[in-house]
């Protein structure tokens, strides 16, 4: 399962990756949209980790052109704000499968992204890019 974070506050998204990347997952991580974008364009991903406010970009652009280029990537928002606790993020972002608290443990985080990256996974029919 190739997995992409999009997390502006690299600590947070260092102690994302570690913990997918032991349960199997090959993970990139964007602390940028523009980095995020650029990514997307040039790899697959199976599933996305998309802090909600990032400090450089639009997190809604990065999901934008996900769903455009990568139609079949679950994306898992993140947020430590209120911003869209009511829910619409799902009808704002068709690839949205997941709302999530940015202090959600990591461990439930990862186990969340197993589930969406391993269901978009067999849809894809397994691909064998790894995202270096």
């Amino acid at each position: 399962m190739n997995c992409l974070i999009v997390e502006s506050n690299a600590t947070l998204g260092s102690l994302w990756q570690r913990h997918l990347e032991r349960i199997g997952a090959r993970v990139r991580v964007a602390t940028t949209g523009e980095r995020a974008l650029n990514l997307i364009q040039a790899l697959p991903f199976d599933v996305i980790v998309l802090d909600l406010v990032l400090s450089e970009g639009s997190a809604l652009a990065v999901a934008d052109l996900a769903h455009y280029r990568q139609p079949q990537a679950n994306v898992v928002f993140v947020t430590d704000t209120t911003f869209f606790s009511d829910g619409s993020i799902f009808q704002h972002s068709p690839n949205a499968r997941a709302f999530l608290m940015s202090a959600t443990p990591p461990d439930d985080l990862a186990a969340i992204v197993m589930h969406y990256g391993g269901r978009s996974h067999a849809r894809a029919g397994h691909r064998d890019q790894t995202p270096d």
